[in-house]
């Protein structure tokens, strides 16, 4: 279970403190999807990134299965994300000199891998329709195919919280909803929690939880 407890995050500027977020508090179990949506600049992505354990909070509590990733030491930190919370970005981030098998299996490298990871990765490119790509390199896919490898990485190791930061905003119309539903399918085979942050009203309603993010809060959506 990901519980989120009056979370507010405020940078420093010359112009005094500049709060970003205050007083976000929500929950997601096992098989929730949720989306969030608002306009730029609220700090919809600042918000999935310290729910994701990369940026601390300024002061508030995020836990993930019982386990506060800002508690730990930077080394936990670290093995904590790689473990427990998989990435999807915008920018796809995949390694240029590696091919897509190896872009999928990056985050196993950190701990012992075998054949079984292997396989596993193989199944995976085989579901998002990339098993003919397995020894290409990025700079030989379309925008879409990049993503699909990025979604692939981001489920290898089978995280409970997934968190996609707007994975159709680079995208066009066919290969964004190609992703929608390519995300979904696999969100409900793992079961995990999905956190969504988009501009895309198609891919937020597909979510049965919908947020708005705005002036500084968290709501649930009107429809």
């Amino acid at each position: 279970m990901l519980e989120v407890s009056q979370l507010a995050k405020t940078y420093p500027t010359v112009r005094g403190p500049l709060p970003i977020l205050t007083g976000v508090s929500f929950s997601l179990s096992r098989g929730d999807a949720a989306s969030i949506m608002g306009p730029s600049g609220s700090g919809k992505s600042t918000l999935l990134y310290i729910v994701g354990g990369l940026e601390p909070p300024t002061s508030g509590k995020v836990t993930l299965d019982g386990a506060d990733p800002f508690a730990l030491d930077e080394k936990q930190q670290a093995a904590f994300r790689n473990s427990q919370v998989g990435f999807v970005f915008q920018d796809h981030l995949l390694l240029p000199q590696c091919t897509v098998l190896e872009n999928v299996l990056v985050p196993t490298l950190v701990s012992a891998s075998d054949a079984a990871v292997a396989d596993r990765a193989r199944s995976l490119l085989e579901q998002v329709g990339l098993q003919d790509r397995l020894d290409h390199r990025p700079a030989e896919l379309s925008g879409g195919e990049r993503q699909r490898v990025a979604l692939a990485r981001a489920l290898i190791r089978k995280p409970p919280l997934v968190v996609c930061d707007e994975p159709t905003g680079n995208l066009d119309r066919g290969s964004a909803e190609a992703i929608t539903s390519l995300l979904f399918e696999l969100h409900e085979q793992q079961n995990n929690m999905l956190l969504v942050v988009t501009h895309n009203p198609e891919l937020a309603n597909r979510c049965p939880i919908r947020y708005r993010l705005d002036n500084q809060k968290l709501a649930l959506a009107s429809d």
